[in-house]
């Protein structure tokens, strides 16, 4: 007998772009959203009842009609707001809300910020993920793709070597990476400034990536996360993902020069992937 194991729908890249033209100067908000619902479907799949199916589209058109007057701070507050709607029909037991934020910064001018002219800014993706169930709600926040490299104090040393490894040991490396974090609240946190809470870990995160010596990239997940969970009692636990985006020594000897640890060539793939989860240990 066959039987459905599990399930979960919603609308995926629900694309807003909220601008706000009567204040001075404009203020604008460009996010995409995931919205995602679990509960008592089965009959939607195994009977082709649709019932309890709450459309994807009427999901997108919540999110339009809900922005308007809640969109209105963090992005982690506008992902509770929607989570909780989706979370009380009576068919779901969860509802979860993603919510990526693209970053957009004031023109320069001569006379200063435009107030109203703006740059799409990429040095990262601010993210949100906000889950409720009848349990209460998680939220998490983070970031994505925040592009880092370390210059010096970074080493790798001391692994194993077979028949395979061709890998030099390094004592003074380049260590770069796209970095993406994303942490979770305690439940201490709900009604707190999001924003603040945001500004203040990434910047526990790049002073703990700049002022430590690196022994491989691991090491340095560990060190960060620890940096963040000391620093930041609302913070249960961090996840990090640290792609290793190699950048390899030129031989500049056919051209009789020496190289010095100074002229490299930067490589996307292949890349070493390295990730982990640092929580607290109560």
């Amino acid at each position: 007998m066959n039987v459905l194991e599990w399930n979960r729908y919603g609308k995926a890249r629900v694309r807003l772009l909220k601008a706000r033209r009567a204040r001075q100067p404009h203020e604008l908000v460009d996010l995409t959203i995931d919205v995602q619902v679990e509960g008592a479907f089965e009959p939607v799949y195994t009977e082709g009842d649709n019932r309890l199916c709450l459309a994807t589209d009427t999901m997108k058109n919540t999110v339009y009609a809900f922005a308007r007057e809640h969109l209105v701070g963090p992005v982690e507050s506008f992902g509770l707001v929607l989570a909780r709607h989706f979370a009380a029909f009576d068919q779901c037991e969860s509802a979860r809300v993603s919510i990526d934020e693209h970053r957009w910064v004031r023109m320069p001018t001569d006379d200063g910020e435009a107030p109203d002219a703006f740059l799409r800014s990429a040095d990262f993706t601010r993210t949100a993920t906000v889950t409720a169930t009848s349990d209460g709600v998680a939220i998490e926040a983070g970031i994505r793709d925040l592009a880092v490299m370390k210059t010096g104090r970074s080493a790798f040393r001391g692994f194993p070597r077979d028949d395979y490894t061709t890998l030099p040991e390094a004592d003074d490396r380049i260590m770069a990476t796209l970095l993406t974090a994303s942490w979770r609240y305690g439940e201490a946190v709900h009604g707190a400034n999001f924003d603040e809470l945001f500004d203040a870990v990434g910047e526990t995160i790049l002073d703990a990536f700049a002022d430590h010596d690196s022994a491989s990239v691991q090491a340095s997940i560990w060190v960060v996360g620890r940096a963040v969970l000391e620093r930041h009692p609302e913070v249960d636990e961090i996840r990090m993902t640290l792609p290793n985006l190699h950048h390899w020594l030129v031989d500049l000897s056919p051209f009789g020069q020496p190289n010095e640890g100074e002229i490299f060539v930067a490589t996307r793939e292949p890349f070493g992937l390295i990730e982990a989860t640092v929580r607290r240990g109560d």
